[in-house]
């Protein structure tokens, strides 16, 4: 699309809307930023907004949005919010900003979403990439906008983009070549009127594909496999538990298109759901013609992502875990099947509509106490008040002081929450990164107290 001299307002000043800001105004669009946070919220914002001469608001969203060609909308912000539905009321057309971005990218993309996984299975497909092709592109819901990257695009390679239900919400023209699509769990309930909603807002992702375009698949989610009968792009099958399909594992090994990959052993990130992850990956970097060479090399030297069951350090003998991506009741389930070791458990944040019953047996089994912190604490308490000691924090450098005091020598504290963080940080990798900090504070302290200099 045009954009020079057309009227963009930008709904929506954090991480993603700040990237569309700067590539509307490179390629010439009149830009205009609204947000409902107060200015001293913003003053990193404010500085560039200013140094651009780019008009802007902040604390409200005034009738000045609706002077605009079309809006590019935070996924942060409802559909069926008051601005928004008065946006839709006066036809004004609205896009993701991955869709905007997408207009721009001249690199053939591989779009990736699901419940649980995204974030690993992009960045692992990227590093496979970017072994054998120039300027790859990894962005998306992962962290780094594709706005900020694709005016240094490449024809001649590929992108890797993370994709999330909420910019899935607002696209229109987005065509990725490859759809991945890793699995689909309840998710978003608080946001969504139902999981039909939630699953129909994914499959938007097939949106735009046809007969030329590839979608990669979990053949195990079988909700997901009939939902893909119609879908018009060759599909392409990954499976632990079928030998019969297009990725899958046998006797230890990871097959790809029947070519024997690598050795389970070999795989750094382990888990079954890191092997689904890394199916899903060389399948998708196949359709890029990566070599299976290239797919095992990844393989066995990538590690574990930031706040992803991320090892932080070890204090008195007690391992702490930064797994502060878990924001669903399935990753957590993942979580607390990866230690061997008893586990002090630190969740809650801003319920999603989880059902936090699904892992009482884990709970029971797994975990020696639990803390919990936010607004879901009471829901999460009275689902397993019989199950383990339960014990409350107003903080989280609270909940990591009193899960340091309950664990003993050899356990993990594991901050993996199965809830947004929006009630207590900005986003969760803003909640990862003071579990960090907090975590190495404590480390400091009992050293300097206890351990001679």
């Amino acid at each position: 699309m045009e954009v020079k001299n057309k009227k963009v307002v930008i709904l929506g000043a954090a991480r993603s809307g700040m990237a569309a800001v700067s590539l509307l105004h490179q390629l010439g669009a009149l830009v205009f930023v609204s947000d409902i946070a107060p200015r001293y919220d913003k003053i990193k914002e404010l500085e560039i907004l200013e140094g651009l001469r780019i008009p802007y608001e902040f604390g409200e969203h005034s009738d000045k949005i609706y002077n605009a060609d079309f809006i590019v909308l935070s996924p942060g912000i409802p559909l069926t919010s008051k601005v928004v539905q008065g946006i839709l009321a006066r036809e004004i057309p609205i896009y993701s900003e991955v869709e905007v971005a997408s207009w721009f990218c001249k690199s053939k993309m591989i779009a990736i979403t699901g419940s649980n996984g995204k974030t690993t299975t992009t960045t692992l497909l990227g590093e496979m990439l970017k072994l054998e092709l120039p300027k790859v592109i990894v962005a998306g819901n992962i962290g780094a906008p594709l706005s900020g990257q694709v005016l240094n695009s490449l024809s001649s390679s590929w992108a890797s983009v993370e994709i999330s239900s909420f910019q899935l919400e607002t696209i229109d023209s987005f065509h990725p070549n490859v759809a991945v699509i890793l699995n689909l769990a309840p998710n978003h309930l608080d946001w969504y009127v139902n999981y039909e909603d939630y699953i129909k807002a994914k499959l938007r992702i097939l949106k735009n594909l046809d007969e030329d375009d590839h979608i990669v698949y979990n053949a195990d989610d079988l909700l997901l496999g009939e939902r893909l009968k119609e879908c018009k792009a060759k599909k392409l099958r990954f499976s632990l538990q079928n030998a019969q399909v297009d990725a899958y594992t046998k006797n230890n090994y990871l097959y790809i298109n029947g070519h024997k990959v690598i050795d389970i052993d070999r795989v750094l990130l382990k888990g079954p759901h890191n092997y689904m992850n890394a199916l899903a990956a060389g399948l998708a970097a196949r359709c890029a013609d990566i070599t299976y060479d290239s797919m095992a090399k990844v393989l066995t030297t990538f590690k574990s992502i930031e706040h992803r069951l991320e090892y932080v350090t070890t204090v008195a003998g007690i391992h702490f875990i930064n797994d502060s991506k878990a924001t669903t009741i399935e990753a957590l389930n993942v979580a607390l099947r990866s230690f061997a070791t008893p586990i002090i458990l630190i969740a809650g944040g801003k319920d999603k509509g989880s059902d936090f019953s699904k892992v009482n047996d884990l709970i029971k089994n797994n975990v020696r106490a639990v803390v919990l912190i936010g607004m879901a604490k009471d829901k999460i308490a009275k689902c397993w008040q019989n199950l383990n000691p339960i014990h409350f924090a107003d903080s989280l450098s609270e909940a990591i002081e009193n899960a340091f005091h309950l664990a003993k020598k050899g356990d993990t504290v594991l901050l993996s929450p199965a809830c947004a963080s929006f009630d207590m940080f900005t986003d969760f990798e803003d909640r990862g990164k003071k579990y960090k900090e907090y975590v190495h504070k404590l480390k400091i302290e009992y050293e300097n107290k206890y351990v001679q200099k």
